[in-house]
């Protein structure tokens, strides 16, 4: 083969399968990996294509057309910071390098700034679509100079998914704002996941629907106004019978969904700029609660109560009892993460010292700031306030109060997003599954991302979820 017009670092489920869509559409492209199994993969699932790999970074690079374009698919962070610095000795002027993965956008300006002083580019584009988009079209996200997108554009092209004929690739902007839109991007996929969930959890919970039914239910909504591809996999997913136990697979998953990070730089993205995403922060922070399953089954034993004969009607005591439990739940919230600020960054912070100087002085003093100075006093090793047993009964008195609050506020129409977050924060807390499981059946379904199970140890992944 004549030297190759595209390179790709990084061989994995989606490296190697973007280097095959570009191969199956007739354009030459050469793969490297530090994993020969890997390489040989590429070689073995491309056989007959335009498709080379490098033994190693220097053989690689020499079956590249000068100026070389190099794609990155490999895991943000550090490992791409190792392969350009591997590679920068190495290239030339106007050689390319493309970060194709998930990097926060802040990297990706550094590394334009560095790499452009050396003359070399460098373009951070993102790619959404997994697996399968990767080998046969994905929506493809690029930012960097306008010059550099040029360049590459007919590949991009070629490669992306196509919607009435037309690629769904464009050039974004300058500098990060391919990383940018993607981050975004999965910002919004975090939301549109947490929102079906809580939709299955109520039809599960409320309806008393089985997930067959609710598969259903599902599907036939994805033949309607809410057609899409989370709505169509959600169905499928929650059709899925476990081979072992005859159950609904889903039913099977423990309920602790995992993340990579990009919702969360979504969240802190938008609080930099003074842009409100509270669904996208909702939906970040029941991950956050997810995965804290032990602390959740502790809560949910403490507050065991049975809330059918609940009603709406609503009081001025029940408005202070329901003022007072969201303070705690807030002051909770607050407390929780600067014990984790602690930890993280070896702060060593008296939570009880801080509580007791709140006391006074400060905009968020209050009595009740006695209470909690002398619950972190005491030594109880509890993870949160909610399990100290006179703030317990603050939450326990008011909780109500919360639910008619929200109920009512709901009725007539007016906004009550703090008291909402609130509720669902302690009823997630007090919750002892969580649809979590239904987000990590769709992580595995469409991004291989494996799960845990409630009835045995290990790790899983499901290859067949259609049948």
């Amino acid at each position: 083969m004549t030297k190759a017009h595209f390179g790709m670092i990084g061989l994995g489920t989606m490296g190697r399968n973007f280097l095959l869509n570009i191969a199956e559409h007739g354009i030459s492209g050469v793969g490297y990996d530090l994993d020969a199994a890997k390489r040989q993969l590429l070689l073995d699932e491309g056989k007959g294509m335009p498709l080379d790999v490098g033994s190693d970074l220097g053989d690689f690079l020499a079956k590249l057309e000068s100026p070389r374009n190099i794609m990155l698919l490999v895991p943000a962070g550090p490992i791409v910071d190792k392969v350009i610095a591997d590679l920068v000795p190495h290239l030339d002027e106007d050689d390319l390098i493309i970060d194709g993965g998930n990097s926060h956008f802040t990297d990706t300006d550094r590394r334009i700034a560095e790499l452009d002083a050396k003359g070399i580019g460098f373009m951070g584009i993102g790619v959404s679509g997994g697996e399968e988009g990767a080998r046969h079209g994905a929506s493809i996200m690029p930012g960097g100079k306008r010059e550099h997108y040029d360049r590459i554009e007919a590949t991009l092209q070629a490669v992306a998914a196509k919607v009435d004929g037309e690629p769904c690739v464009a050039y974004m902007g300058s500098g990060s704002a391919g990383h940018f839109v993607k981050m975004v991007h999965n910002g919004i996929e975090y939301a549109m996941m947490q929102l079906i969930s809580e939709v299955y959890d109520h039809l599960r919970q409320v309806v008393e629907m089985p997930a067959g039914e609710i598969a259903d239910v599902f599907a036939k909504w994805d033949r309607g106004e809410l057609d899409s591809f989370l709505i169509e996999i959600t169905a499928t997913v929650l059709r899925k019978k476990d081979r072992g136990t005859g159950r609904h697979l889903v039913d099977e998953i423990l309920d602790t969904a995992g993340q990579k990070g990009t919702g969360k730089w979504t969240s802190q993205a938008a609080m930099d700029l003074g842009i409100p995403v509270p669904t996208i922060d909702s939906a970040v922070s029941m991950r956050q609660i997810s995965s804290q399953n032990k602390l959740r089954g502790q809560i949910a034993a403490r507050f065991d109560v049975d809330l059918t004969h609940h009603h709406s009607s609503l009081d001025l005591d029940d408005i202070e009892h329901a003022l007072t439990a969201a303070f705690v739940i807030s002051y909770a919230q607050g407390l929780s993460l600067l014990a984790a600020a602690s930890a993280e960054f070896d702060y060593n912070l008296d939570l009880a010292k801080i509580a007791r100087i709140w006391r006074g002085g400060c905009i968020i003093r209050s009595k009740m700031l006695t209470d909690i100075a002398a619950a972190f006093s005491s030594n109880s090793g509890h993870e949160t306030l909610l399990l100290d047993a006179v703030l317990a009964r603050k939450v326990e008195h008011g909780a109500i109060g919360i639910r008619k609050m929200v109920s009512s506020a709901v009725g007539h129409g007016v906004p009550a997003m703090c008291f909402a977050s609130v509720l669902s924060y302690f009823d997630a807390f007090r919750s002892q599954r969580l649809p979590a499981n239904l987000i990590q059946a769709q992580r595995d379904y469409f991004g291989a991302h494996t799960y845990q199970r409630i009835d045995k140890e290990g790790t899983f992944h499901t290859d067949d979820w259609e049948a």
